[in-house]
């Protein structure tokens, strides 16, 4: 196997193709961006930014780093492993971003997925450089940016593979990105996900949504797949680190996180979808 890092970036100003000279990116209008010394580059203009520190904190990402790296979440990692690697010209290369890596967990884990003959060009993205920063300390093969799905520094017709792991979807980005073919892979939590959890939290839990995820304009759907098993939690430490990488962590009282603080020990269910969009020709 071969794991290259994805080079067709664009401008986050201006759009044109950035070119790396040694430690920056620059483009043909002059503008440039360093490579940081841990191996990543900030693509995201400070003008774009809703907060002075937007995306996951340092101490989710730490969470998060803890919680995947021991293996609670790695059926669904092989499932989209699976999914991105499935119809690609084995010997032709690929590309792939992953639109809101986080951490890096879900590129590292295809990684080591990749056959023998496969040649795989991979970018992670990340609203947060804290994110980012963590994923570029763990593997250098892959090109880590700060960066955002509504506005992707990537250039158009680029990319064979987009995944969206519990994200923010940008569908015009992700098609503007795409080859013509491409697929948009998407996982979002299904409606038993983490259930017990969710119980124990809030005082009542609202009704979740049924009906399948729309198709978005300029995409065709394929069949999708629901991913579910269960994980035991047997330390406080692990349920902290699970509440603390979720949304559930703001959206839940103070009374709620308190009982989730009070356990040693939770069974718990995992139900993802994994819905699969393929650019069409146009």
């Amino acid at each position: 196997m071969s794991i290259t890092p994805f080079q067709a970036l664009g401008c986050p100003l201006d759009g044109t193709p950035l070119h790396c000279h040694s430690s920056a990116w620059r483009c043909a209008s002059g503008h440039s961006f360093d490579i940081a010394s841990q191996g990543y580059t900030n693509l995201l203009p400070v003008q774009n930014k809703r907060s002075r520190d937007p995306g996951d904190s340092k101490e989710m990402i730490a969470a998060r780093r803890r919680f995947l790296t021991a293996g609670f979440y790695q059926p669904i990692a092989a499932a989209v492993s699976r999914a991105v690697l499935a119809d690609l010209p084995a010997r032709a290369g690929g590309s792939c971003l992953d639109a809101g890596c986080g951490e890096g967990y879900y590129l590292r884990q295809l990684t080591a997925a990749v056959p023998e003959a496969q040649t795989l060009a991979l970018l992670g993205l990340d609203i947060s450089k804290w994110a980012v920063l963590s994923a570029a300390k763990q593997d250098r093969r892959v090109n880590w940016v700060v960066g955002s799905n509504a506005n992707l520094p990537v250039l158009p017709g680029t990319l064979d593979r987009v995944l969206c792991m519990f994200g923010f979807p940008v569908y015009p980005e992700f098609a503007r990105v795409l080859k013509p073919g491409g697929r948009l892979l998407q996982v979002d939590a299904g409606p038993d996900h983490l259930r017990e959890l969710r119980e124990i939290i809030y005082p009542s839990l609202k009704p979740e949504r049924t009906t399948e995820l729309p198709t978005p304009a300029g995409f065709s759907r394929l069949p999708a797949e629901t991913v579910r098993f269960s994980i035991e939690l047997t330390s406080a430490e692990q349920i902290a680190d699970l509440l603390t990488m979720t949304p559930h962590l703001y959206r839940a009282k103070a009374e709620g996180r308190a009982e989730a603080a009070a356990l040693t020990a939770l069974s718990l269910s995992v139900d993802v979808r994994l819905t699969c969009f393929e650019q069409e020709p146009g």
